[in-house]
């Protein structure tokens, strides 16, 4: 098959890890023809090029600055970026029928891309992996509004969903609770266009064997000066506002002077600094913050902790499902959930075995898991969590779920 992947991911390179290079090799590696477009912002100085790489097709499309720039430079990058696609589309890969078209939120904005790519190619699978519920997500949080000025803003977008959804033949959630939440949502979508189809990621026993022996983990855990002889927890990830990154400096801050234990954040995002400034003014003895590593020495610093840490605002009504829990999972580390009550990412844990779960509004709650887990048998959980990693989590899952619409 032909396969086209529309993202505004940076997936340059087929062979890194992540949830859509993992997915994407799986196909490759199946025999498919694999087309990817990404953008390539202005600030890197390259044109629209199309190009191959260890097998798969890239275009990456000169585009506006669409990270780290801005309100205005960005807001019109993601306005003019739908055009941009199909122009460089149009362009390069007019000659290329396509079996299946893959896509994933964020963002919203392809539908007249996808559009475009339907009209050339009308016997084509059109397949949403679905990521992001947006906008509901923005005004969950307090980023937009249904009424009002922001209200204007939301109607576009809401728009511009159920015109993603319409041109979707099958939307892949990532778990049942999202299943339940777009089809509620949005009834005039047929639920058998809808399904379970989770992150997922192929297994690499290098990296598993990495820390294998103590005496590695003892070096990494002195590497960021991490003590050897307690338990460590860590977040690792996106500091941002969905993250509810508020709650937890409050928990860490009513656990501060815990020796039973040590904490670990590392990551960045919009919200890092609230970390960093009660970190330099508290000094916590117990807690390590550290700015956002190289996924592979992320991936090594991971495998030396004991618990990983989930957070999510308390407001979400959607139900989010991080990504970040594969990686916790993949190093046999049971966790901790700190969310709202709409996403099932911790009812499934702790129905599972592999972790605990409260809402992220009591510190006091979090502190009674944290409690939980210190005295729990946490290499068995972990245990249970790769398995459940194995039969739920892995590229061969979502590989499938595709797969057998596109062999009807």
């Amino acid at each position: 098959m032909n396969i086209i992947f529309l993202t505004m991911s940076q997936v340059t390179n087929i062979e890194a890890r992540h949830i859509y290079t993992d997915l994407l090799r799986k196909f490759r590696n199946e025999g498919n023809n694999i087309y990817i477009v990404l953008p390539r912002e202005r600030r890197s100085g390259l044109q629209t090029e199309l190009y191959e790489q260890n097998g798969v097709h890239f275009l990456g499309v000169r585009t506006l600055n669409l990270q780290k720039t801005n309100v205005v430079e960005k807001g019109l990058g993601q306005v003019l970026v739908e055009k941009q696609y199909k122009a460089a589309i149009k362009k390069h890969l007019s000659n290329v029928k396509f079996d299946l078209i893959l896509y994933s939120t964020p963002p919203i904005t392809f539908p007249k891309v996808i559009a475009f790519l339907k009209s050339n190619n009308p016997q084509t699978k059109t397949y949403l992996l679905l990521k992001d519920i947006f906008p509901q997500n923005a005004v969950d949080i307090g980023m937009m509004s249904t009424t009002g000025v922001k209200g204007v803003l939301y109607r576009f977008f809401r728009k511009k969903e159920k015109k993603l959804y319409a041109l979707s033949d099958f939307i892949g959630c990532m778990s049942p609770a999202n299943v339940e939440y777009v089809l509620k949502h949005n009834p005039e979508i047929a639920p058998d266009r809808v399904e379970v189809a989770p992150n997922s990621l192929e297994l690499s026993v290098e990296s598993l064997e990495t820390v294998d022996s103590g005496e590695m983990r003892v070096k990494v855990r002195e590497k960021y000066d991490i003590p050897v002889d307690k338990p460590v927890f860590i977040y690792g990830g996106n500091l941002g506002k969905p993250q509810g990154i508020d709650f937890l400096v409050k928990c860490l801050d009513a656990n501060k002077e815990r020796k039973d234990c040590h904490f670990v954040v590392v990551g960045s995002g919009t919200e890092q600094q609230k970390i960093q400034s009660w970190y330099d003014t508290t000094k916590p003895e117990n807690t390590t913050v550290l700015k956002a590593l190289l996924k592979a020495d992320y991936d090594t610093l991971v495998q030396t902790c004991d618990v990983g840490l989930i957070f999510l605002d308390h407001r979400f009504t959607i139900p989010n499902y991080p990504s970040r829990l594969l990686s916790y999972l993949e190093y046999k580390m049971p966790v901790l959930c700190a969310t709202d009550p709409n996403t099932d990412m911790g009812r499934i844990a702790e129905e599972n075995g592999y972790g605990y779960w409260c809402e992220s509004d009591s510190v006091e709650a979090f502190t009674a898991i944290l409690d939980k887990m210190i005295q729990s048998d946490r290499k068995t959980m972990g245990e249970k969590g790769f398995e459940f990693l194995k039969k739920n989590y892995l590229v061969d899952n979502t590989f499938n779920a595709i797969m057998r619409h596109c062999q009807r």
